[in-house]
């Protein structure tokens, strides 16, 4: 049997293989039209431009239905795991289903509400993802490390929290450089007098993007163990 057919380990394969395309496919299409600066432009740049934006847009949408599908999945998983051994608080993991959610839910007002039209919207749709996505991930590396030796392996525990920590690391100069930039432009030069503040938030902005994306690798092994059912009741 191949391995991505073993239990639910085909979604977050699936989810981190369309997650990591959305972003590169925008990023080489913009980049061939010239709407974009080859030097890490800001993710959202890659997606504001027509036709980039649509097919941007379209990628994210099911970027974050996969990725609803698979933090549920994590969800009764832990759920269950709980259920038997009493190693995780139920409120710990009903927290970082609603943070996952909520993580997906800012992924959509990114891609939906570009930065050269809504900038407001967009710039809130991008906290949100970015906030809660890296708390789920923290909340998730501990979780690991609770239900301990159940579930994952210490060196997934460890990967997980390694991930985690270096998402939180990038995400905090993504926010302060960013407070610094005074242009919202796609294209940008050295002799900008906030290209050294633009440059550092930029690349800070992709790592904690591939950060969080690749976190859901570590989700594979564990998927391999479980299937979810839909049960189906008739009442006359």
């Amino acid at each position: 049997m191949f391995w991505f057919k073993q239990g639910l380990c085909f979604l977050p394969a699936f989810l981190v293989i369309w997650s990591s395309s959305t972003f590169i496919v925008s990023y080489i299409i913009a980049l061939f039209r010239r709407d974009i600066d080859i030097i890490f432009p800001y993710i959202s740049d890659t997606g504001a431009t027509p036709p980039e934006s649509c097919i941007f847009g379209l990628m994210t949408f099911i970027s974050a239905c996969a990725g609803v599908a698979t933090i549920y999945a994590r969800y009764k998983y832990v759920e269950k795991l709980s259920e038997e051994t009493r190693v995780v608080c139920k409120c710990l993991n009903q927290a970082a289903l609603v943070l996952g959610l909520l993580s997906c839910l800012g992924m959509l007002i990114v891609a939906t509400f570009q930065e050269t039209t809504v900038p407001e919207v967009h710039d809130v749709g991008a906290v949100i993802f970015f906030t809660s996505g890296i708390i789920y991930t923290i909340l998730q590396s501990v979780i690991s490390y609770r239900a301990y030796p159940f579930g994952s392996s210490m060196g997934v525990c460890q990967a997980r929290l390694g991930i985690a920590v270096l998402a939180t690391l990038a995400f905090f100069p993504t926010v302060i450089c960013a407070f610094f930039v005074k242009q919202s432009v796609l294209h940008r030069t050295t002799d900008d007098e906030d290209y050294a503040y633009h440059l550092a938030s930029a690349v800070c902005e992709w790592i904690a993007a591939f950060s969080f994306i690749c976190f859901f690798l570590t989700y594979i092994d564990d998927f391999k163990l479980f299937t979810l059912r839909v049960s189906t009741e008739y009442e006359d």
